[in-house]
């Protein structure tokens, strides 16, 4: 019997790398969106079969984040995350043999603004404001379902590294063009993930059925805003960039629809839990990452 997974959300720049990777080592892999005709958000009957005797459901379901924070978004980004979560949960209670392993996604900007130390999943300190408050309610969503058959694990994952879309897109283009230097005061921490490691961490977590609980999913080397800026313009022959300062980041963002949060929050988070276990990194530091993706 061909073994199966399913990813909800599925369509985005993770949930394809991770299609493409798990059909590699033979899964079937089912696919839930709004654009599936056949397993849709609303179609209970196709969601339980789908979940049906599956080995493991992932679920990246939620509106980007990269986009004014006007009440309209805030509600869908805040409902896309929660009520997709509540929704999987509802239907793992209706299988008869449900997946054996739950991996919900959350997100490293949890945390407090942070540029006086690391945060861990044991130490680390909860913020405030919009974001954070996203991302309690999305893991409270998750971990309120008593799933007895179903093992849980919520990956609070770092800003994701990868070739072929992502976050390197518009930094890329912003030393390309000349303005690769620093945003901010660029004193801010930049956590981040290649995306072969989350995959990684994923299969790490399948295979150890003791694990379940919160993980924090990032590199055990984050940098400064002003090492990321030094290493993208060092691979691409870049030797100079001018600089955005906090007022021009703040126009800047009025102009392309989005947030200067998502540039200038320190997110200075550490894999604790996984490293402790033994997780072995791919590319553990920036410079290993951008060879392989530039």
């Amino acid at each position: 019997m061909v073994k199966k997974i399913v990813l909800a959300g599925g369509t985005g720049f993770v949930g394809q790398y991770l299609e493409e990777q798990f059909s590699s080592l033979g899964y079937e892999v089912m696919i839930i969106s709004r654009n599936n005709p056949n397993i849709t958000w609303d179609n209970t009957k196709e969601l339980i079969r789908a979940l049906e005797g599956s080995d493991l459901l992932i679920n990246l379901a939620g509106k980007s984040v990269n986009c004014r924070y006007n009440e309209k978004n805030k509600n869908e980004i805040l409902l896309s995350r929660t009520e997709t979560t509540e929704i999987l949960g509802s239907a793992i209670k209706e299988c008869v043999n449900p997946p054996r392993l739950w991996i919900n996604s959350s997100t490293a900007t949890i945390y407090r603004h942070s540029e006086d130390r690391p945060m861990t999943e044991e130490g680390g300190e909860i913020g405030t404001g919009f974001s954070v408050e996203v991302a309690k309610e999305w893991e409270r969503s998750f971990f309120s379902f008593d799933l007895p058959f179903t093992r849980q694990a919520a990956l609070r994952i770092a800003i994701v590294l990868g070739s072929n879309g992502g976050v390197l897109t518009p930094y890329r283009n912003l030393v390309k063009f000349g303005l690769g230097g620093v945003q901010g005061d660029g004193t801010q921490m930049f956590s981040w993930i290649h995306i072969e490691d989350l995959y990684k961490m994923i299969l790490f977590i399948k295979e150890r059925e003791d694990l379940s609980g919160v993980f924090n999913c990032s590199s055990p080397y984050p940098i400064t805003n002003r090492e990321l800026m030094d290493a993208l313009r060092n691979e691409m022959n870049k030797k100079a960039g001018l600089p955005a300062p906090k007022w021009m980041l703040e126009i800047g963002a009025i102009f392309i629809r989005t947030e200067t949060e998502l540039i200038l929050k320190s997110r200075w988070v550490l894999p604790e839990r996984l490293i402790n276990e033994g997780f072995n990194f791919t590319y553990p530091t920036i410079g290993k990452a951008l060879k392989e993706i530039l």
